[in-house]
This record gives structure tokens, sequence and C-alpha cells, in this order.
């Protein structure tokens, strides 16, 4: 039996590794976290972008603790001031405002999908992966909607900060699960053969 996404990458990325292959890892994590965040459809008050798709893989392929650390390494490069969030914004504000609840459901969001990918919801089973990206991107959606229920009421919420959403969280799922699938296939095997 192959061995899991999650654990493939988990075994690169462990304690008995050396510190600085770890610290590689959460570098090459913040990067493309960062240029994900630069692929924005801009909207108000909250941008479609490509955060979600990438803070989930980093879950999925690093594991729910390197995942949760390398996510929590971005947002504090983003509280820092450092562009790194949608449309290269960063900065306190960006933990205060209208993004807020998104911003803070990232970590547990990467996390989520760690967990679920190391119990087999990975690119081993597809449809799988599908439902756990679309779980774990519903779970940041409604986080950041309740965020946005607080500033601008319960109606305005779910109209301003989930509905939008919802479409394109679930391409969002399918690439992600295919994407998982394709390292799966290419990938894990190398790392297993060599």
């Amino acid at each position: 039996m192959t061995p899991s996404v999650s654990r493939s990458i988990a075994q690169v990325a462990s304690p008995t590794r050396r510190w600085w292959q770890n610290l590689l890892l959460v570098l090459v994590g913040t990067a493309v976290l960062a240029m994900s965040s630069y692929i924005v459809v801009p909207m108000w008050p909250v941008p479609i972008s490509m955060q979600t798709f990438a803070v989930l893989m980093v879950g999925a392929l690093y594991g729910w603790r390197l995942g949760g650390i390398t996510v929590v390494a971005w947002l504090l490069q983003a509280l820092a001031g450092m562009p790194v969030l949608a449309g290269g914004t960063g900065g306190l504000a960006s933990f205060m405002g209208p993004t807020a609840g998104y911003i803070f459901a990232f970590p547990a969001g990467a996390m989520l999908m760690g967990y679920l990918a190391a119990r087999g919801w990975d690119g081993q089973r597809p449809v799988r992966a599908f439902f756990a990206m679309l779980f774990c991107t519903t779970f940041i959606l409604l986080v950041g909607g309740a965020w946005l229920s607080v500033l601008f009421g319960l109606e305005k919420g779910w109209q301003l900060g989930v509905f939008p959403f919802l479409i394109g969280d679930v391409v969002k799922s399918a690439l992600g699960a295919a994407s998982l699938v394709v390292w799966q296939s290419v990938f894990v095997k190398k790392l297993v053969r060599g």
C-alpha cells in the first residue's frame, strides 16, 4: 500500500530531520502562500483569491503540525507588515478588518486538512480528498462569514462573506483533490522508490 500524501511529506519534515530542512519547507510554504495571495479577483469587502486553496494544500502536503506552523509563519509575516495577504496587503489592519475571520481560520483549516489527509482523505482516494477539501474550505468560509456578520449583521455576513464564494470553493476543492492525486501518483511514488 502506498503511504498517504501527508505522511510522505511529513517524513521529509519529521523531527528526526535537521532543523534547517523543516525551516526550508516552512519558507517554501510561506512563499507559495504569499504567491497565492496575488491571484485575486477584487471584491468588497473580501476579495476572491487562491489563498484558501494554498492553505489547504500546505496542510494536506505538510501534515497537520508542519502545515499549521507554516500558515502561522505566513500570518506572522503579514502581521509584521509584509505584503503577503490578498492583493499584497499586510499589517495589523488586515487582522482587524473584514478579512480577519478568514485569516484566523486559515491555521485551523490547514491543520484540519493535514489531519484528514493523514487518515486517508488524500490523493489515493480522490472523492474523499474532494470532500475533505470542501469541508475545510467551508469551515474557513463560515468562520469568515461569522466575523462579517459581527461587523455587518447576519444577512450581510452571508451575502458578502459566504454566498459569493460557494461555487469558487467547490472548484478549488476539485482542483485541490486533482492536485493531490497528481502529487500522489507522480511524486510520492518517486519518494517511496528513492
